[in-house]
């Protein structure tokens, strides 16, 4: 049966006031580290500086045009590249390339807590650019709602973040006691226990693990660096342990065969599990939540839980 023309007149309506309603969004001052941004509308080329960024905006729908490639690597992390597809790189971590910025012709960058403030003064004249406040430690939540608010996405950045609070809240309930843990990140150089104030310190803290005592006595994002003769120091009931790339993983297998490794309680207990670097180490944010906690309940089968 043909289409009367009303009802097309109509569907042409509905989908411009949709298209509308996206485009938009309202009028919003984002409290940003070097000062207030002042946005309006749903962005439509969006660069992500940062594995947090890039998380953030991909969880919430939004693909931006280019990213930089994560630490120690030379691609966007392993558990983003699907959802990120095709991206431009822009360089990396240490080093964004400007140049390679501006040629994407944004309307929005938004980038790391850690972004130095003369990059910040360069990335400005190029396009809006949101640094959240609060620097390494910063509640991951707070992060990603800034992020989320840039976006024009604030309702749907609370609904991620109350989906990872009832997830972590379903799992405090579920563990036995307040087993203590270590995250552990092995380089090519050594291990280093990650600060108990990073997003995973921050998740772990909320479903009740105590975090071994030198992640918290750190000011840093980690530890020095632990000799084989200090390894004890980095033993718990539970060690989650992380490499970045093939050089942390080989560097990790030489060490399991040393006997300073195997005396840890949890490696003579099977209470090691081994995770993504890039994940753990590196990344926050919804989809990294996600995949930290698919970890974390790998050991509901074999002890904690």
């Amino acid at each position: 049966m043909p289409t009367s023309p009303l009802r097309s007149l109509t569907g042409l309506l509905v989908a411009t006031l949709l298209f509308c309603t996206q485009v938009h969004a309202a009028a919003r001052t984002i409290d940003s580290l070097h000062g207030p941004v002042k946005l309006d509308g749903v962005p439509q080329r969006v660069v992500a500086l940062g594995e947090n960024a890039l998380d953030a905006a991909l969880s919430l729908g939004v693909q931006p045009v280019g990213a930089l490639a994560s630490r120690g690597g030379t691609d966007v992390p392993d558990y983003l590249k699907e959802k990120a597809g095709k991206i431009t790189l822009v360089g990396t971590v240490r080093e964004p390339n400007l140049e390679a910025v501006l040629a994407l012709q944004p309307d929005l960058i938004l980038a790391s807590t850690e972004l130095p403030k003369a990059q910040y003064d360069r990335l400005s004249l190029i396009a809006p650019t949101v640094v959240p406040k609060g620097g390494t430690f910063q509640d991951w939540r707070k992060v990603y709602a800034v992020y989320a608010d840039a976006l024009g996405k604030q309702a749907d950045g609370q609904r991620r973040i109350e989906e990872i609070d009832a997830r972590l809240a379903r799992m405090r309930e579920r563990l036995t006691g307040q087993p203590q843990v270590s995250v552990i990140r092995w380089n090519p150089q050594g291990p280093f226990i990650m600060s108990s104030q990073l997003f995973v310190g921050q998740l772990l803290d909320a479903i009740g693990f105590k975090p071994n005592d030198l992640s918290t006595q750190t000011k840093k994002p980690h530890t020095d660096i632990l000799s084989l003769e200090n390894l004890d120091k980095a033993d718990a009931e539970w060690i989650f342990l992380a490499t970045l790339n093939a050089d942390g993983r080989k560097a990790l297998e030489d060490a399991r065969q040393q006997p300073a490794f195997r005396r840890l309680n949890a490696v003579k207990n099977g209470h090691v599990v081994t995770v993504d670097g890039q994940v753990w180490s590196s990344s926050s944010g919804y989809l990294a939540a996600q995949r930290v906690l698919d970890d974390v309940e790998k050991g509901w089968a074999v002890g904690y839980g």
